[in-house]
């Protein structure tokens, strides 16, 4: 196993409030960490000083097998990071913008250039290239920024929410950049406030809050977390909820809860319950629009976790 980048006992302090206190971060090669926590949690100071943008007050952190303290000059030549907020040049086009960042990354002009348009392509970007980024779009920018970060073909990207701003479509396709980064040999770490995005995409997934890693785990163990399986029905004719809710207690022998409206759920113990629901549903006669055999997705465990669900930190922000 060869580990990408490794943080050990990270403690960052801004004054009396501890933004780190001890985290443990790492990532084999060619795989996707998920960093999930509330606002205020610490990923953002775990990104910076994986990057070399902060130094920790104690602990340590190399990245490619260089002490990011000791060698910042050469952990930045294997990096990219992409921040909360699109850091553009309002005044350069798309296409300068990238060229820019390619330059200074020591690539010669024709080649900075032709990596620019392959990215301006991946990011739809082409038709606005030779425009200046200040009149792009919020979602534009960002995709110039993630675009950004990727000219020098670096092997380890550091991701901090970077679907922000967003809209669906775009988020779809900026997971299918960071499939094929991967796909490549490319190892990522993500942040991010959208439970689905973690699930789709992360390999494994620390949990930070209060500055602290409290779960680790594969999308799937952290799932068990709050639990096992549940059997979710919904009858097509609400007023045979209740004729739902015996077949379910008579198979599972537990009584089930209702979720949402018109819905029924209960733990399923067993492989054989499913299917006996199926059969007695049928038997019973009660048609239904849902029936699913379902685990615990990621909003329930950031909720077991942390007290509050990833929306109403954006709520909060939003506030």
């Amino acid at each position: 196993m060869t580990l990408a980048f490794q943080a050990r006992g990270l403690v960052k302090r801004f004054g009396a409030t501890t933004a780190l206190d001890g985290v443990d971060l790492s990532a084999e090669e060619g795989t996707v960490l998920g960093v999930l926590g509330p606002n205020g949690a610490g990923k953002t100071t775990a990104v910076r000083i994986l990057a070399t943008l902060l130094r920790p007050d104690s602990g340590t952190a190399t990245v490619g097998g260089l002490d990011v303290a000791r060698h910042p000059g050469e952990v930045r030549r294997l990096i990219g990071l992409t921040g909360q907020f699109a850091s553009v040049d309002a005044d350069l086009t798309g296409t300068q913008n990238l060229v820019l960042i390619g330059r200074l990354l020591d690539m010669r002009g024709a080649e900075a250039k032709a990596r620019a348009r392959e990215l301006l392509a991946d990011f739809d970007l082409s038709e606005a290239a030779g425009r200046a980024a200040g009149t792009y779009s919020g979602g534009m920018r960002r995709r110039l920024d993630l675009a950004a970060s990727l000219m020098g073909r670096p092997k380890i990207v550091f991701l901090d929410e970077p679907t922000t701003g967003l809209d669906p479509a775009k988020r779809e396709e900026l997971w299918g950049v960071v499939r094929r980064l991967v796909d490549d040999g490319a190892t990522v770490l993500l942040t991010t406030q959208y439970l689905e995005e973690a699930d789709a995409l992360a390999d494994e997934i620390s949990v930070i809050d209060s500055g602290e890693v409290i779960a680790h785990g594969t999308p799937a163990d952290l799932k068990r977390i709050v639990g096992g399986r549940h059997i979710t029905v919904r009858p097509a004719d609400p007023a045979r909820l209740d004729d739902a809710g015996r077949v379910l207690s008579t198979v599972t022998g537990r009584s089930p809860d209702s979720p949402h409206r018109g819905v029924l759920s209960v733990p399923a113990e067993t492989d054989r319950d499913f299917p006996a629901v199926v059969a007695e549903l049928d038997r019973a006669g009660v048609p239904v629009t849902e029936l699913a055999l379902q685990l615990p997705d990621l909003d329930d465990v950031f909720f077991k976790l942390t007290g509050h669900t990833a929306a109403d930190d954006k709520e909060a922000v939003a506030a």
